[in-house]
């Protein structure tokens, strides 16, 4: 009896990984089209074949773990957004995320001294010092 009950688990959680690859490759069909590129262009940009990112978006591969954080840039969006594991903040709101917040995203990915390069212009400017 327990061979049976471990195929039935390792059944759930290939129907939770497709489920879960089927609902990124939507999310990644959806956010090219609305940034209005075509699978072409963003394959290009993701450095793979124009077919791969039909095949992600179909979810008939999996997406790398790796490639999430390049995708994430390109759409200018937190991992978790694109994952579908919305943040408590992100499940309140209504509406895109803000330019600015999106900006505080990308800049929490820089290295640290362009981070504190950032932060020193910014203090500038909120202190009335950059013109």
């Amino acid at each position: 009896m327990a061979p049976l009950q471990w195929n039935w688990i390792e059944s759930m959680g290939m129907q939770d990984d497709k489920a879960f690859f089927v609902a990124l490759g939507h999310k990644v069909a959806q956010l090219r089209k609305e940034h209005g590129l075509t699978q072409q262009v963003l394959a290009e940009q993701l450095g793979i074949a124009q077919q791969t990112l039909a095949h992600y978006e179909g979810a008939r591969l999996r997406v790398a773990a790796s490639m999430l954080p390049q995708l994430a840039q390109i759409f200018s969006i937190p991992v978790d957004e694109l994952i579908g594991q919305s943040t408590k903040t992100a499940r309140n709101k209504r509406g895109p995320t803000p330019k600015w917040q999106q900006q505080i995203e990308q800049i929490a990915t820089l290295p640290r001294a362009k981070q504190q390069v950032v932060m020193q212009m910014l203090d500038g400017l909120l202190a009335g010092e950059v013109h």
